[in-house]
């Protein structure tokens, strides 16, 4: 994103540097899920690019044998546990357990040993184990995919830092459902809490 024609600021303020990946990479794949994936409900833009990069890279973090954490909405039948951010968003209060809008898309179908986190926070971390189940795996750099990149991918990356674990953004496995928002917050989330990378340059410096 080097490009971005308010760069400079960034880089005069000594901003943008790489915090590079560590000795154990884990994936976090952020609320793939059939809601998120479908523009009559949740999706559009370019989510479905995504996802169909995220199955490769999760064909590479499985056979490199990475710890893999898929993140999902879920909230009570009867909206018992809703809070804030469905005031804001109304309609995540259909992202149910049982509801077929918030199951895990089938191209991403968890295996064995993978963890699943229930939210109803925009970030992965946010009243969930995953820091702990992270740290108890051995990682310290986490490979973020997901959706939105403006909304829960973002908070998920913020949150990730502030756990001080080296974050590295996959750039083609994020998506949003405006682009506008995706490009802008990839630029930001460069210069300030992750590394910017693609699917392709994650597998050759993992590999």
């Amino acid at each position: 994103m080097s490009g971005h024609p308010e760069a400079e600021i960034y880089h005069r303020q000594g901003m943008g540097k790489s915090a590079g990946m560590g000795q154990r990479p884990a994936l976090v794949m952020v609320d793939f899920v059939v809601g998120f994936a479908d523009p009559a409900h949740f999706g559009g833009g370019n989510i479905a690019p995504a996802i169909a990069q995220t199955v490769k890279l999760l064909a590479f973090a499985r056979a490199h044998r990475w710890p893999v954490a898929h993140t999902r909405v879920v909230y009570a039948e009867d909206g018992s546990d809703a809070g804030v951010f469905t005031l804001k968003a109304p309609s995540l209060l259909k992202l149910t357990e049982h509801s077929p809008l918030s199951q895990i898309v089938p191209e991403l179908t968890p295996v064995a040993g993978e963890h699943i986190v229930r939210k109803q926070g925009a970030s992965g971390f946010f009243d969930t184990n995953l820091a702990s189940w992270l740290r108890y795996q051995g990682a310290d750099t986490l490979v973020v995919t997901g959706c939105t990149t403006s909304g829960c991918v973002r908070a998920t990356v913020v949150d990730s830092l502030q756990h001080n674990f080296r974050t590295i953004v996959a750039t083609d496995c994020v998506g949003d459902r405006a682009i506008g928002p995706h490009e802008a917050n990839l630029f930001d989330m460069g210069q300030k809490y992750a590394d910017l990378m693609t699917r392709a340059e994650i597998e050759a410096a993992a590999g």
